[in-house]
């Protein structure tokens, strides 16, 4: 059991949360099953799951509601959502919320395996690494030093440009929503402090430009990713 991928599932049509517990159970997965939001948050500070899985149209405590309660609690563990919902815009709050994929109704039992996989082995890559240093094309980033070097040239950082780089280096390749960066860098996601991040964010981009090949892009209404 100890080598399995302990998930949270929060879905409340009963029937489909226990077809999926079961399917994954009988795999590589240790499924905990909680049948509404609060119950999910209960689950999650027993259990501390490898990822979470949740519907979100549910009574009382929706999806959006509940990750973002969960994010408050924990900024990295990976959540996909599960839901019938396929507007945009629902796409865009979820990851605006702290999601990191989303799943539409119906899908395959083996396409969400794949997912929640992937979302687990990014996150293992993350947290096994407990360097300061990367590399970001010609760059080397020192952000226990917070500096950055090109070709013997260093750069000091800010505390804050250190902290939104090296937040942008753990999860490089993938969108990390700004709701996310907010709250883990300034505790809160006010507009002010957005302002102050895409302020931010300018200084890095106009830093980094030395080397085409790195780009930190904005995902328009979602949150930043760094490609290098």
């Amino acid at each position: 059991m100890n080598d399995k991928i302990r998930m949270l599932l929060v879905e409340d049509e009963q029937t489909l949360a226990d077809i999926i517990a079961d399917t994954l159970g009988e795999k590589e997965f240790d499924v905990t099953v909680a049948y509404n939001g609060v119950e999910g948050l209960r689950r999650f500070d027993e259990r501390r799951p490898d990822v979470v899985v949740t519907d979100i149209m549910m009574p009382g405590m929706d999806g959006f509601s509940f990750v973002d309660a969960l994010r408050r609690r924990s900024a990295d563990v990976p959540v996909l959502f599960l839901s019938a919902r396929s507007a945009a815009e629902d796409v865009v709050h979820g990851f605006e919320t702290g999601g990191n994929d989303y799943l539409r109704k119906p899908f395959a039992m083996s396409e969400l395996v794949v997912r929640v996989k992937a979302l687990v082995g990014r996150s293992k890559v993350v947290h096994a690494s407990s360097a300061t240093h990367y590399r970001i094309g010609r760059f080397e980033f020192d952000a226990g030093r917070q500096t950055l070097a090109d070709s013997g040239h260093i750069q000091e950082l800010s505390a804050r440009e250190a902290e939104i780089l090296e937040l942008l280096c753990r999860h490089n390749g993938e969108i990390v929503p700004t709701r996310l960066i907010l709250q883990r860098i300034w505790g809160d996601d006010t507009f002010f402090n957005a302002r102050s991040l895409h302020v931010f964010i300018t200084r890095l981009r106009h830093l980094l430009a030395g080397d085409a090949s790195v780009r930190i892009v904005n995902a328009r209404g979602i949150g930043y990713k760094l490609q290098k």
